[in-house]
């Protein structure tokens, strides 16, 4: 990375373009043929790799896993799910993962003009730009057709992507530019690295035939063949890794039902991730229906602090908030409003802050960009007295309608007023005991009650997770002139919807209350009008009658959430039991991607999280002295 680009930015693709051919100026190489790119890439990638064949062989709720070396301009990439799309038509419940790397990415502009070359792949080219992550180094998990097809794209050095992902693929696509333009893609490390992400029966093709590369492949283990190279290339090489013995690949199982105790946020973004895989859910709550408890908020923003330094707690939060952004979008003007959020600088102390944050960090302009006061006035649409932060793609959701619409699907049975008191482990699965002593057994079971989780958990060992009581105030639209984007500081203002404007939360550690309360009123109204002082009030409401609700949101020891295989405290799996929980107040902003994570893992595909972010959200963490 260029010594004057600050992280999280990845350095993009420089370009010239030639008749509408992008070429590297860094590498002084093409993307692909200029001929026809599109048949190159059938011919070099798809054919040896026998996809075709392949892919038809798929069963239902089987998954196939594509790597690539090089995304370039995502043609090989649109290419295979066009194969796909066809040739799995009638498996609605099988996976294409598609795990690509590149250095330099293009820009999203950049990206549309190249593939503008394939107009029969419109249709696919469209989604791809639609989605396409903000420039930022890391991991992004992209999500196509209802979750038949996901696209697991690292920006960074092939071998730093390679180290950090955990997946096995089926077939490799050697790709980009030849080896004599960019060497560091094709050394023996980066080959065994691809070694180490195949199975036996795994196979490749590359365009290169270059002696040193097929050496290196063939001593990683792979059998080379020689193929004709496509159009005026003399020759290509593709492969198999071979097999050591001579057992054969399992059959994929039917999918076994999950049980999810827990219909808040995070509980029917799970439910909802595994359905639409086929996986037949079980959603358990105690209450009369979906986002009863601290999901059962009117409002609430979709909103993540960014720490001053870019550590891992920072990636975890800022690639969270770009998944998020890009998964609520089929629920616009449903649950989801993408109105932009603006995160005030309101004190000095805040002040101070961001001017370091900015100093440090240089994050994409389409993600976050600083705004100076009148910026920020406009965007909001009433006077702001100070700078700030624009999330562009931030908003607000309706977060109890949220866990009403994500349950409703044909494969989620909901279980309500079954309130779970004991767990207890059966020979092929678990008991789940209610407060009337009915029960119910499961095979598998994902607990995601919030801080009633350390209650219930078949463990042992004491859990880390404490309730944070919460309050908001909701503002009659008479009272208050509010803003047309989200507000954030010490606390949020929301747009009006229906009739209100949401704001707080207060954040009572130590307080178990769970009535509304004028004094909890009174403090949202002090630092609303701290955070605003230019808010025009037009109809001050007196406290005693104004509206409100009381949540407990569950935290963690660090604050950080949690989601994966559920630990003894001796670090020991417990077989079938998973936690998804510790969400604190940016469960909105947590729950996609850590869905997704889970699914990954309760379906046996490749995970979304790099493994230094999946350590961050490791179950194991709860237990004192257990820190990873």
């Amino acid at each position: 990375m260029s010594e004057a680009l600050k992280p999280p930015a990845t350095e993009p693709a420089e370009l010239i373009w030639h008749d509408g051919i992008p070429e590297s100026s860094r590498f002084g190489d093409v993307y692909f043929n200029r001929d026809d790119g599109l048949s190159e890439t059938r011919y070099v990638f798809i054919e040896p790799n026998k996809l075709r064949e392949r892919f038809e062989s798929v069963p239902n709720y089987g998954h196939f896993v594509v790597g690539e070396t090089g995304f370039g301009s995502g043609l090989s990439f649109l290419a295979t799910w066009a194969e796909w799309d066809t040739l799995t038509a009638n498996h609605a419940h099988s996976v294409l993962h598609f795990v690509s790397f590149e250095r330099y990415p293009l820009t999203q502009d950049a990206l549309k003009r190249a593939l503008s070359r394939w107009p029969e792949l419109g249709p696919f080219t469209e989604q791809l730009v639609d989605q396409y992550p903000p420039l930022m180094k890391g991991v992004h998990r992209l999500v196509f057709n209802g979750g038949r097809v996901r696209l697991t794209l690292f920006f960074g050095e092939l071998k730093d992507g390679l180290n950090q992902l955990p997946f096995c693929a089926d077939a490799w696509f050697l790709d980009g530019f030849a080896p004599e333009h960019n060497p560091d893609m094709w050394t023996d490390e980066a080959i065994q690295a691809v070694r180490n992400h195949s199975r036996p029966g795994t196979t490749f093709s590359t365009f290169t035939a270059v002696g040193r590369v097929r050496r290196a492949l063939e001593a990683a283990g792979f059998e080379i063949t020689k193929h004709p190279g496509f159009s005026r290339k003399r020759e290509m090489i593709a492969g198999t890794l071979a097999y050591e013995d001579s057992t054969s690949s399992p059959a994929t199982p039917l999918p076994e039902p999950v049980a999810i105790i827990g219909a808040g946020i995070a509980g029917t973004l799970l439910a909802r991730n595994l359905a639409d895989r086929g996986i037949p859910v079980l959603l358990i709550d105690k209450a009369a229906c979906a986002g009863a408890a601290a999901s059962g908020n009117a409002q609430g923003a979709l909103y993540a602090k960014l720490g001053i330094e870019y550590n891992a707690q920072a990636e975890l939060a800022a690639t969270a908030l770009s998944f998020s952004q890009r998964y609520y979008r089929p629920w616009e003007d449903d649950f989801w409003h993408p109105t932009g959020l603006l995160q005030l600088a309101t004190t000095a102390n805040e002040a101070a802050r961001q001017r370091k944050f900015c100093e440090r960090n240089q994050y994409p302009d389409d993600f976050l960009t600083p705004v100076c006061q009148a910026q920020a006035s406009e965007l909001a649409g009433i006077d702001i007295s100070v700078a700030g932060l624009w999330f562009p793609k931030s908003g607000w959701l309706e977060p109890a309608k949220a866990c009403k619409k994500l349950s409703e699907h044909p494969l989620i049975t909901t279980q309500f007023n079954f309130e779970v008191q004991c767990i207890e482990r059966l020979e092929t699965g678990w008991s789940l005991q209610s407060a009337h002593h009915f029960s119910l057994k499961v095979s598998k079971l994902v607990i995601a009650c919030g801080h009633q989780t350390a209650e219930i958990a078949p463990v042992t060992g004491k859990l880390r997770l404490k309730p944070i009581r919460g309050q908001v105030t909701y503002l009659p639209e008479e009272s208050v002139n509010p803003p047309a984007t989200v507000i954030c500081g010490s606390r949020y203002l929301n747009p009006v919807s229906q009739g209100q404007a949401t704001t707080g939360a207060t954040f009572d550690i130590r307080n178990d209350n769970p009535k509304v309360t004028e004094e909890g009123h009174q403090e949202n109204l002090d630092e609303l009008l701290r955070m605003l002082p230019d808010l025009p009030v037009t109809q001050a409401p007196a406290v005693e009658t104004l509206q409100g609700r009381v949540a407990f949101r569950c935290t963690t020891h660090d604050y950080q959430p949690v989601a994966g295989e559920l630990r003894t405290e001796s670090g020991d799996k417990v077989e079938g039991a998973y936690l998804f929980t510790g969400l604190g107040s940016k469960g909105l902003v947590w729950g996609p991607l850590l869905a997704e994570y889970l699914a990954d893992t309760l379906t046996g595909q490749p995970v979304c999280l790099p493994s230094h972010l999946a350590r961050r959200v490791d179950t194991l963490r709860l237990y004192p002295r257990r820190e990873l």
